[in-house]
């Protein structure tokens, strides 16, 4: 596994952004996360050893730019040059989430045909609202894989309308950070429920730092999260 933030910052566009923890990790040290910038890991995946092998292998997954937005519009002018790097490298599968998939298809390489086998896109739907703008967008565009991430998952959703049209996986998580937002187990529950009744693959990343669960709310350390989650059982 590997992680390539090529560009870094963002713009709040939605309710799942609002306690952003990319916003909260740049307050910390006195940063302006609105502020977008190309990295200096921007080449990462094209990186050689003294040998002249890649330094990231072959076969890795690289979760990519998770401390910004691959289709924002701040990073139009570099984005021709990540798709370059990105079909480059087609023995990585690159993983990649998203709240502008509204831009994707403006934004895609002029090759791109029915999509690449080493790329995978996912578009981050909050609530219901979300659900219903996004994933039309997401259902139309040409690719191998696609999928949806529920996080933070901020009310029930129904994703009944799309789960039969090519989605891989959905991924569900509660709120991290100390404003969080409350998370409903039972919202957890029901979504598990549709994505095994259309055959779709479902994981709970995370509980988030509040949890209601049979009346009763839960505040989860950050540490315990992601194991909470896996001990529901729930992923499959």
């Amino acid at each position: 596994m590997a992680r390539w933030n090529l560009w870094h910052g963002c713009r709040r566009i939605s309710p799942g952004c609002a306690h952003c923890y990319v916003y909260r990790r740049d307050e910390s040290i006195g940063k302006d996360a609105s502020q977008v910038y190309r990295t200096k890991s921007f080449y990462l995946p094209v990186l050689r050893d003294r040998s002249g092998a890649y330094k990231v292998p072959s076969g890795e997954t690289v979760y990519t730019c998770f401390s910004s937005d691959f289709f924002l519009e701040e990073a139009d002018p570099w984005r021709e040059e990540a798709w370059r790097i990105i079909r480059e490298r087609s023995d990585l599968f690159f993983f990649l989430v998203t709240k502008r998939i509204h831009r994707a298809e403006e934004c895609l390489p002029k090759d791109w045909g029915t999509g690449w086998e080493n790329v995978a896109i996912h578009v981050t739907v909050e609530n219901q609202a979300m659900a219903e703008f996004r994933m039309p967008f997401l259902v139309r565009l040409p690719l191998r894989h696609r999928g949806v991430a529920c996080e933070p998952l901020l009310e029930r959703i129904d994703l009944s309308p799309w789960l039969g049209c090519g989605l891989e996986e959905v991924g569900v998580g509660g709120e991290s950070g100390p404003d969080a937002r409350v998370c409903c187990y039972d919202w957890v529950l029901d979504l598990k429920r549709q994505c095994t009744e259309a055959g779709v693959a479902f994981t709970y990343h995370q509980t988030g730092a509040r949890l209601l669960k049979d009346g009763r709310l839960y505040a989860i350390p950050r540490r315990l999260q992601h194991e909470q989650a896996r001990r529901a059982g729930l992923d499959g």
